[in-house]
């Protein structure tokens, strides 16, 4: 059995997938670098957290474009993990301004491989929003197959998977599409070599990829679908080997649920088994004597505001040139349903907005806490409360600064599932 498995965080916010692999197994999953940086920002709060709790490994708080070759060249990483920028994909973002690949932070997966270049890993696990799948709305699933084709140009399979958290247990609505990245040499891509190349052409609709998809792949294993293609989804593609072809010409389809190996990929869309009960919201708050008065809400101004803001409305609007149109917006439940799992926790979630949790509990309106923000997350309590600055000192995050830390991380415990099945995979490789 392997000992140890040495990673690289890169996009590495407050330790998201540092925290779910070592709760997989902390003894075989060592983060030994880091690198996190926001352009947008002077002070470097998410890195300064990251600081105050992992001291112990290199963390460089550094544009990742300015890191040199060299330097990516002396990591011996096994293992580079990372919820790469996702702001030009979010949906939070308007199709007007949508960017994809070619957006200012879409470029930084480009960072990625260039690391993979100098390191050569033997897995990647990334994140991002499921809205990659379909980028750009003008092109839907262009972007994804161009960062297929780059992973194949290296050599290395992608196995995909769009996940939500509640389908797998945990506390939050939360949709997000998971990478499991591996170089084709290793123990695992020989296995899948020897059961599926051998006996399909893999071009065919009746593929026995299926299996791995159901069965035999990291997610399959792990979180479990319904054993047919929901809606008979399913498709194949060959990529060409220019990906400024794939650039100019793509026209495939992307689903939740795919493999990309040797240059071609099959992909199904699949639906969760409904064997996992989410935790309701209910259970993640904290008691009323632990909530702070200023997350209450006494103004009742400020409650009409968020009852606008929930509510139905149509709006009249002017576009750039001059046209008039009218903007319609559904309404949603007044407060939030603590019988059911949290709603996506967007990185607003500090101001007032639609989007912002809204409680009422007891006849009393509050917002969410920090605590309850990161138990959302599967954080531990107060892990953004502190972080170390550059000179060593100790201090306070606001509860704001708290807030979008957790709007932009991801549900650890789906990452320690990744972890759990990796090791168990590595186990099975060892015992054979």
């Amino acid at each position: 059995m392997v000992k140890e498995l040495k990673i690289l965080e890169l996009f590495a916010g407050v330790g998201g997938f540092r925290i779910g692999l070592e709760n997989a197994n902390s003894e075989l999953f060592k983060t030994k670098w880091s690198n996190q940086w926001e352009p947008s920002r002077k002070s470097q709060d998410a890195f300064e957290v990251y600081q105050y709790h992992f001291p112990d490994s290199e963390n460089l708080n550094e544009d990742i474009a300015n890191i040199s070759d060299k330097k990516f060249a002396s990591m011996n990483a096994d293992i580079i993990v990372g919820g790469f920028p996702c702001q030009d994909y979010s949906v939070a973002r308007s199709k007007k301004h949508e960017m994809g690949i070619q957006g200012k932070k879409g470029v930084l997966f480009w960072e990625i491989i260039r690391a993979v270049r100098q390191i050569n890993p033997k897995y990647l696990i990334l994140e991002n929003v499921d809205r990659l799948l379909k980028s750009p709305s003008s092109q839907r699933g262009r972007d994804f197959a161009i960062m297929l084709a780059a992973f194949n140009e290296l050599n290395y399979s992608v196995e995909w998977r769009v996940i939500n958290a509640a389908d797998y247990g945990r506390r939050q609505r939360r949709r997000r599409v998971y990478f499991f990245v591996y170089r084709n040499d290793v123990p695992f891509a020989k296995k899948v070599d020897s059961k599926f190349e051998k006996e399909t052409n893999f071009l065919n609709e009746d593929n026995l990829y299926n299996e791995y998809m159901y069965d035999y792949g990291l997610f399959a294993r792990q979180f479990c679908v319904q054993k047919s293609p929901h809606k008979n989804r399913q498709d194949f593609y060959k990529l060409p080997e220019d990906i400024v072809d794939i650039s100019d010409n793509f026209t495939g389809k992307v689903w939740n649920t795919g493999i990309m190996r040797h240059g071609r990929y099959f992909t199904i869309e699949t639906k969760p088994c409904d064997n996992e009960k989410p935790i309701p919201l209910k259970e993640t708050l904290l008691s009323e004597a632990e909530v702070g008065n200023e997350f209450y809400i006494h103004d009742t101004d400020k409650i009409k505001k968020f009852a606008h803001l929930r509510g139905p409305k149509k709006l009249e609007r002017i576009t750039a040139d001059g046209h008039k149109y009218t903007y319609s917006e559904g309404s949603m439940s007044p407060y939030e349903d603590l019988q059911l799992p949290s709603r996506t926790m967007l990185t607003s979630e500090g101001s007032v907005n639609r989007s912002t949790h809204f409680l009422k509990i007891n006849n009393n309106y509050r917002l969410l806490t920090p605590v309850e923000a990161e138990r959302l997350q599967d954080f531990p309590d107060d892990w953004t409360k502190y972080k170390m600055t550059k000179d060593g000192k100790i201090v306070s995050v606001s509860n704001r600064m708290r807030m979008f830390f957790m709007g932009n991380a991801l549900v650890t415990d789906i990452i320690k599932r990744i972890g759990v099945q990796l090791m168990e995979i590595l186990e099975q490789e060892h015992d054979e």
